[in-house]
């Protein structure tokens, strides 16, 4: 598969991953702190944690939930309250002192605070600092005691790949931001989910698409270890929690930009605006920018035998899908699709009969999809390509399902079959990767026909977690620094044209 882009690709890192790497001396540190300074520390961070919750009980009693209740005596009383506690809480976790840069503006003159990178659940210390209202995922509800802390601030719940949930959130942040009452400064991390810091991933449009200026607010944390990121692939939350309270101390820096005043060309395009920010944001940070999203986190995290070797064209298919909605939300669909390859037995379709298979307008966005299967560059590809692809992002940690839909546009009526060829196709798709030889895995068999089963074929993968390490080559291989023809037991392997 073909990138349909000429620029160059920004996603050579993985932001959803971070490994803890102790020295001996951090070793020795952590394990005598953990029986001295840690259970004093997780003492005291709880008491204080408690006291806080207290106060936003008591404090939250009889309100109205929609509308902002003056500045009154009572209400300073309690933010106060709620604001001390919390910081000793922090303090006890070591974050004796925090570094603030900049200015925080007014809410009048920057309603939005628009904060990144977000990497921890210590990235709340901002907010519990000014007490700022903030978007937070529905699950927060169901937090004891840390529950009625968050609702204090009177948070906007989101509920994840919920369509409807999002929109709803979308249209509360513009009625707080625009309602002209005293609602605290909405805090917002566009990105919508924690990574390694390592760069900026693609920010969520929802906190731009009202058109009022944002303040950018960034956030470092300029330890020697990093003990706080919390991402999808690395330590849990209670681990994260032990060994950073264990440091003798943890830095963090806050740093508030100039408020950010949108052109009318961004007022009217949200994702540009989101996008100019992001690149703002990059470059106070130096860090570079990562052209991904939340919702491309479970491709970045395939793993097994039959993980993605090479994100890159799929990641810019899954984009261009995604922005064309054929993005399939359930098996049937890919089934559907998958009925549709087999009943065209490898026809090539034309763009114009490629659009009007999938009841769609010719595009520029469509012509990018049919160029991306377009190998032999004369205008026309093969459906069950698209289909493998389409598969494969719709559900990249589940490969077998994928590889199970290829075999049925593929097979041989006869006894379910493919070719090693189509096999070799199939798999370069799937792992988006290039110039595929199963050489080594046919000379594997205990019959060598030049054909395979899928029940044989995963029958072999499930006994050889290393498949694509020894059984497999293509193009920038990690097991080897050429491409090369495989040979077993001396013997020859003719390879494919």
């Amino acid at each position: 598969m073909k990138s349909p882009k000429s620029r160059p690709s920004r996603i050579s890192l993985n932001p959803f991953v971070h490994e803890v790497k102790l020295t001996t001396a951090q070793k020795i540190q952590i394990g005598l702190m953990s029986f001295t300074v840690f259970p004093v520390r997780i003492l005291f961070a709880v008491s204080f944690m408690l006291l806080a919750w207290a106060f936003a009980y008591v404090g939250a009693l009889g309100r109205s939930e929609s509308v902002i209740e003056p500045q009154t005596w009572r209400k300073r009383f309690f933010d106060f309250g709620v604001r001390m506690s919390m910081r000793a809480m922090w303090f006890f976790c070591g974050f004796h002192w925090v570094k603030v840069k900049g200015q925080k503006a007014d809410p009048s003159e920057a309603p939005i605070l628009v904060m990144a990178p977000h990497s921890a659940y210590f990235d709340a210390i901002p907010v519990s600092e000014n007490l700022c209202t903030f978007v937070t995922k529905e699950m927060g509800r169901e937090v004891p005691i840390w529950k009625s802390i968050i609702e204090y601030v009177r948070p906007v719940y989101v509920l994840r790949g919920d369509q409807d949930s999002r929109k709803r959130t979308v249209e509360e942040i513009k009625r707080r931001v625009t309602s002209g009452e005293s609602w605290p400064q909405l805090m917002i991390f566009p990105e919508g989910t924690c990574t390694n810091r390592l760069g900026l991933i693609s920010f969520k449009a929802g906190s731009f698409i009202p058109g009022l200026p944002v303040q950018p607010v960034v956030l470092r944390y300029p330890n020697s270890l990093d003990t706080v990121s919390w991402v999808w692939q690395g330590p849990g939350g209670l681990k994260i929690l032990w060994l950073t309270l264990c440091q003798f101390h943890n830095s963090m820096e806050i740093e508030y930009l100039p408020v950010y005043k949108p052109s009318e060309e961004e007022k009217e395009n949200p994702a540009l605006y989101a996008e100019n920010v992001r690149k703002l944001m990059a470059k106070a940070l130096e860090v570079p920018l990562i052209d991904l999203t939340f919702e491309d986190r479970k491709m970045m995290l395939s793993n097994g035998p039959l993980r993605i070797f090479n994100f890159s064209a799929l990641l810019e298919f899954n984009q261009l899908v995604v922005r064309l909605g054929l993005k399939a939300s359930n098996t049937s669909v890919l089934e559907q699709q998958a009925t549709k390859a087999r009943k065209l037995q490898g026809e090539r379709l034309s763009v114009e009969d490629f659009a009007q298979g999938l009841g769609l307008p010719v595009s520029d966005k469509l012509q990018q999809v049919h160029g991306m299967f377009d190998e032999k560059e004369d205008g026309h590809i093969d459906y069950r390509h698209y289909v493998i692809a389409l598969s494969t992002v719709c559900q990249p940690q589940e490969p077998k399902e994928t590889l199970k839909l290829a075999f049925k546009m593929y097979q041989n009526e006869d006894d379910g079959s493919v070719t090693e060829e189509d096999l070799a196709t199939i798999l370069e798709i799937m792992l988006g990767v290039e110039k595929m030889d199963l050489s080594g895995l046919f000379l594997s068999l205990q019959e060598d026909t030049g054909k395979i089963t899928y029940d044989e074929l995963c029958e072999f993968v499930d006994q050889h977690p290393d498949f694509t390490y020894n059984y497999i080559r293509f193009k920038n291989h990690p097991g080897s620094f050429c491409f090369s023809s495989a040979r077993s037991n001396g013997k020859d392997h003719k390879k494919r044209d």
